[in-house]
């Protein structure tokens, strides 16, 4: 029986040999349609060569595609584990021909590999074809040997692909797989086809059209073929099963979810385990392509399959965070034909635990909540919209996660009235926008918008222009006029000041007449595209209408350039140091500092951040042009540029590139950013790393200078080695040795006193101390200044000495009691340490402890209740010995 990583290589070979160049799976964050939520087909990547806007090096491809089909008009999220054939992530074989071969050959490859390097018995194979599409069907007929009962004509689009309202389309034509009549269902096209008797294996695409505006086609003067396979459909046929969660990949993911659960794969959970396993796999492979978990967009949808996920798991039992733990078990299964798996495993574990812990700290209270409504409810009743608004809002759960926990019971969702709890929450949110704080504010600015329209920007040439007054705000109202030392909110026409947005904080400045200064202490944008100067008037009067001249802080401005244009070439040496997980979440680019933060599981070591440091000054010695262009997003991707993922793109987009060109890519660093820039990269200057840091689960931070401020910098770093040699008596260059001799011998002498430490307080009583508790030895101890780390090495050393008993020892270094206590094996049943060593730190006023039966470790905050604590723990130990 081949294995799904068989046929997946079977496939891929076949086409190989045909002719066929074997391209990689692309993202499955599009990268070249950014209509598209998520790549939901083999053909995706290939969009723009099947429209002849791309050309490739090859006529003919095959790809193994990952696919997820979770959100808009392909969602497959309620149906996951309760059928079987729905999944969130799935694989989608295909083959393709750009203008090369066309009907005849894309049957006659089909039809030879399904029958003949597969094997599949041909009588349990049938096809259907567009209603029109004679050629398809005689072709069939004539290479297949097909009678006409068994290529069945279907007349509605189904069997009709377009692209959209324009461009390439043309009929399809569809494999299926009989299942035998002992299976319920009937043949496509007719009313039974909902059964599982039939099922499609793969359908071709016989591209021939092109759609035009007015609903007309004509012909295409290159068709082409687009072909899709369902790998796990495909491989649940030729293993034998007909239910795809049968096939050796999801079986494996599901033992190990009943593993870890303690829950049988085949009992009462079983579509929990199913929807584990599916969840998993898609979860996975989206984190691998960048996605993290949010609250809108591509993040939201992940956080919607995690959290269904983790409600599932809750329902096994599980206590602590566990879909984490299940990532090897895919690895194992998938790692070797997706490497991205691999590479990617500490962001997808660190990523998936973060969630969980998160959400866990809310399920129990929101599923109480749903509960509690659920009894109020009569039978078949829904539950109220607002509730389920409640438990969206208050516990994080998403609308088709309070449906799925309602599954099964005579109860559904009031989805209208949860949709219009939403949208009243909102136009409150509208209502209350308050972008600088003051919703007033903002009510005024929406007024400015619609009677003045978008402030025209300058600054991208020039930092001094002309421009008109249009507005003045002086405590959140318009006015006619402001004096000097009165403090103002300036609307101009047009101008060179850049408003904070991307990371960029706003310029400063001063807006001038004959007779009038104004000083600019910030700009801000508004409502998208309204540039707004805070200010103080420093000398005259200002008035709607006046012509100013609008002067941007050069010296201010230069500073941020170089900021903003480092963190860009450290965007990319992060990359390409760590690997492509790495995305932005964050960043401010500010005159003094640049701060940066990225997703990345664990801490950039001293090692890589030098490293990266290093690739970024090396990039700024280059010394390249700094150059922007204009175009669709589509454009600026295809030619390698990054876009961040969650952010809304209009028609044309700003596109920076740094660095040389390489093979594929316009730049070294491509990127879709709105900010200001330097004109070459040796304009940055020095670039040096300050910091690094962890801000959230799986995002780090990283703060870095340039320019002066990294000369300065690196001049106090020098002043401060030198200071320290000076402290040590030796040359700069020799600090760093000596510091670490110094260090050592430390360490030693920490020792030696650690060691007559714990010799003074063992020998501080006599053997003769020892009480016996009913037939139980004690040895209990003030140890007085004993250093805490110290306790558990003396308590085990007396622990052995003693031979059977139980020791407690209580130190009060540093004004605080430490108390452990240990306890020889053989009291194991009789005696729990944890419980004498809460009863000796409640005596000492303070709270639990915790540990194993035979070491337990707590502290008391009062060191004056020493010796009752230690009655405590004897009074305890009498009772517990009976």
């Amino acid at each position: 029986m081949p294995t799904t990583n068989d046929i997946r290589a079977t496939f891929l070979d076949y086409f190989a040999g045909n002719g066929h160049q074997i391209v990689p799976s692309s993202s499955l964050v599009p990268h070249n349609d950014p209509t598209l939520l998520f790549t939901n087909a083999g053909m995706v990547q290939f969009k723009n060569v099947f429209t002849g806007q791309e050309t490739r090096p090859y006529s003919r491809a095959t790809t193994a595609q990952k696919v997820v089909r979770a959100g808009g008009k392909h969602n497959d999220l309620d149906n996951v584990g309760y059928t079987a054939r729905h999944h969130t992530f799935f694989e989608m074989m295909g083959n393709f021909s750009f203008g090369d071969y066309f009907k005849a050959e894309a049957i006659e490859l089909a039809w030879k590999l399904v029958t003949g390097t597969f094997g599949l018995p041909k009588e349990r194979l049938l096809t259907t074809v567009y209603a029109d599409d004679e050629e398809a069907a005689a072709l069939w007929r004539k290479i297949a040997g097909l009678s006409d009962d068994r290529i069945i004509r279907i007349p509605t689009s189904d069997n009709f692909w377009r692209m959209g309202d324009t461009g390439p389309c043309g009929p399809c034509s569809e494999i299926f797989y009989d299942h035998g009549p002992e299976v319920a269902g009937g043949p496509p096209g007719s009313p039974e086809e909902d059964g599982d008797r039939f099922t499609e294996i793969w359908n071709l695409v016989f591209m021939q059209y092109f759609e035009n505006p007015p609903g007309t086609r004509s012909p295409l003067p290159r068709p082409s073929i687009d072909t899709g396979l369902g790998l796990e459909r495909f491989a649940a046929i030729l293993q034998g099963k007909r239910d795809n969660y049968d096939i050796d990949t999801f079986r494996a993911l599901i033992l190990a979810s009943a593993e870890i659960t303690g829950q049988d794969p085949d009992g009462p959970f079983n579509a929990s385990h199913r929807v584990v396993a599916d969840h998993l796999r898609s979860s996975s492979f989206l984190i691998a392509d960048g996605v993290l978990p949010s609250k809108d967009g591509r993040g939201y949808v992940l956080r919607r399959i995690m959290r269904r996920a983790m409600r599932h798991l809750h329902m096994m039992g599980t206590t602590e965070p566990t879909f984490y733990r299940l990532v090897p078990a895919l690895i194992r299964q998938m790692g070797e034909a997706y490497p991205e798996l691999v590479h990617a495993r500490a962001l997808i574990e660190e990523t998936m635990k973060g969630e969980e812990e998160r959400f866990k700290a809310m399920l129990d209270r929101g599923l109480s909540l749903l509960a509690d409504e659920t009894e109020r409810l009569g039978d078949g009743a829904p539950l109220p919209g607002d509730v389920a608004f409640k438990l969206y809002d208050t516990f994080g759960f998403p609308l088709d996660l309070t449906q799925d926990a309602l599954r099964g019971s005579s109860h559904g969702v009031d989805v209208a009235g949860f949709n219009e709890a939403m949208d009243v929450q909102r136009k409150r949110a509208r209502a209350a926008w308050s972008g600088s704080g003051d919703s007033a504010t903002e009510t005024v600015w929406f007024e400015a918008r619609d009677t003045f329209g978008a402030t025209e920007f300058l600054g991208y040439t020039t930092e001094t222009s002309d421009a008109e007054v249009q507005t003045i705000i002086v405590d959140n109202a318009q006015v006619e006029s402001a004096g000097p030392g009165t403090q103002i909110a300036l609307l101009l026409n047009q101008t060179p000041f850049y408003g904070e947005s991307g990371g960029q904080v706003g310029d400063t400045g001063t807006v001038t007449a004959p007779g009038l200064r104004i000083a600019i202490t910030d700009t801000q944008k508004k409502l998208g595209d309204l540039l707004v100067h805070y200010g103080t008037v420093v000398e005259g009067t200002v008035k709607p209408g006046m012509a100013v001249t609008a002067q941007v802080d050069h010296t201010r401005r230069s500073a941020i350039r170089a900021h903003h244009s480092a963190t860009h070439l450290l965007h990319e040496a992060l990359r390409r140091r760590l690997g492509a997980h790495v995305t932005q979440k964050g960043s401010l680019n500010a005159p003094d500092r640049l701060r940066f933060d990225v997703s990345q599981p664990r801490p950039i070591t001293p090692e890589e951040l030098a490293e990266i440091e290093a690739e970024v000054n090396a990039r700024i010695r280059e010394n390249t042009e700094v150059t922007t262009r204009h175009m669709t997003p589509e454009e600026a991707i295809e030619q390698g540029a990054m876009a961040l993922f969650g952010e809304k793109y209009g028609d044309e987009v700003r596109v920076v590139s740094m660095g040389g060109p390489e093979e594929g890519r316009a730049g070294w660093s491509i990127e879709l950013c709105g900010g200001t820039h330097v004109r070459r990269t040796g304009d940055i200057g020095l670039f040096r790393i300050t910091s690094e840091s962890g801000v959230s689960s799986g995002v780090r931070r990283i703060e870095a200078v340039t320019g002066r401020a990294a000369e300065n910098a690196t001049v106090a770093t020098e002043e401060r080695l030198n200071q320290i040699a000076a402290m040590l008596r030796v040359p700069p260059a020799e600090a760093p040795e000596r510091l670490a001799v110094m260090l050592e011998e430390r360490k030693v002498m920490e020792r030696q006193i650690s060691d007559l430490q714990r010799k003074l307080a063992s020998g501080s009583q006599a053997a003769s101390s020892i009480e016996d508790i009913n037939g139980i030895k004690l040895d209990a101890r003030n140890v007085g200044e004993l250093p805490p780390k110290e306790l558990k090495p003396l308590a085990d050393s007396l622990r052995t000495e003693i031979g059977s008993g139980v020791v407690v020892l209580i130190s009060t270094a540093d004004g605080k009691g430490s108390i452990v206590v240990a306890a020889t094996p053989d009291l194991a049943e009789r005696v729990d340490a944890v419980t004498l060593v809460r009863v000796a730190s409640a005596a000492m006023d303070g709270k639990g402890g915790g540990g194993r039966r035979d070491m337990a470790q707590a502290g008391g905050p009062d060191i004056t209740k020493v010796d009752a604590a230690l009655d405590a723990v004897r009074a305890a130990l009498k009772q517990a010995a009976g």
